[in-house]
């Protein structure tokens, strides 16, 4: 399979980055850390969640944020929705997309969610078939597709399996998560495998953290075998609040470093986004935890 030409990114930042920060970050910063992200040329951007504010108290604002950002043709706008309640509230908002989310791990399963692989699905199926009806494409997020801070290895098979069940309720794209980062390149390989048993080269993509400093190995392997499409985080935000020492998804300035290094488009400007990291880190009083955001920002002049 032939290195693609050009790859698409999906910024997870302001959502998947942000869930879990413990201090309270305002509408109004969202807001403009998704303005500088779509400035930067990012087409896939994932806005917020509609989950209980109960247990993600950070996204409580979803609504307000998803009104205050001026949209730009072009740009697919996504929101995570857990339920069918969840739905019908983000459906208000009017989203390009939705994003479900279910695990490969039968133990995250149970800590995360507290129910089966197979009951998660259950849910989501009418998610899935209102979201269709409505004309709003639906992206899976499949988690511990590599490994589980509680079972530790998770079988390509396991993968394959929640891939199935997926595609059955009519999930039109799915991403290979490695929540925890422990994932190396012919583990994801074969997870990547086990998923193109059910879905196209053209609807997977992969999600990968940074926790044993793999995911930029684990973004190659999959480039490799033709896989266009990925997950990032701008500034290396994010986490998992279930794996103890799990750090961010990888840093979308790193990935974007990688590809142009290597001749991939992505139609993203590195220095934009690299201010786009800035904005965010200092807001929340810490460096980026991007290396090539980092080592390019010092290379500027004073």
């Amino acid at each position: 399979m032939s290195i693609p030409t050009r790859v698409k990114l999906v910024e997870v930042g302001p959502r998947d980055g942000l869930q879990n920060e413990k201090q309270d970050v305002p509408a109004a910063v969202k807001i403009e850390l998704v303005h500088r992200l779509q400035a930067a040329g990012l087409k896939e951007i994932e806005v917020t969640s509609f989950v209980s504010p109960k247990w993600v108290p950070q996204m409580a604002d979803n609504a307000e944020v998803m009104a205050g950002i001026n949209r730009l043709p072009g740009v697919r706008y996504s929101v995570l929705t857990p339920n069918l309640k969840g739905f019908e509230a983000a459906l208000l908002t009017k989203p390009d997309e939705i994003v479900v989310f279910a695990s490969a791990s039968e133990a995250f399963s149970q800590k995360n969610i507290n129910c089966s692989i197979a009951e998660s699905i259950e849910r989501f199926a009418p998610v899935v078939d209102a979201a269709r009806a409505a004309g709003i494409y639906v992206r899976g997020a499949m988690s511990c597709s590599v490994g589980c801070p509680y079972e530790g290895e998770v079988a390509p098979a396991r993968v394959g399996y929640l891939a199935g069940l997926m595609r059955s309720i009519g999930v039109q794209h799915v991403g290979v998560a490695d929540t925890i980062g422990v994932g190396t390149p012919l583990k994801v390989q074969r997870a990547m495998e086990a998923t193109l048993r059910h879905f196209d080269l053209d609807d997977v993509s992969g999600h990968f953290h940074d926790t044993y400093g793999q995911a930029l190995a684990n973004t190659l392997i999959c480039l490799q075998m033709g896989v266009w499409q990925f997950d990032a985080s701008v500034a290396g935000l994010g986490g998992c609040p279930y794996a103890k020492g799990a750090t961010g998804n990888v840093a979308s300035e790193d990935v974007v470093y990688l590809l142009h290094g290597m001749g991939i488009e992505t139609g993203i400007d590195l220095d934009k986004l690299i201010d786009a990291g800035q904005f965010i880190s200092d807001f929340l009083g810490r460096s980026t935890q991007s290396r090539a955001g980092k080592a390019l920002f010092n290379k500027r002049p004073a």
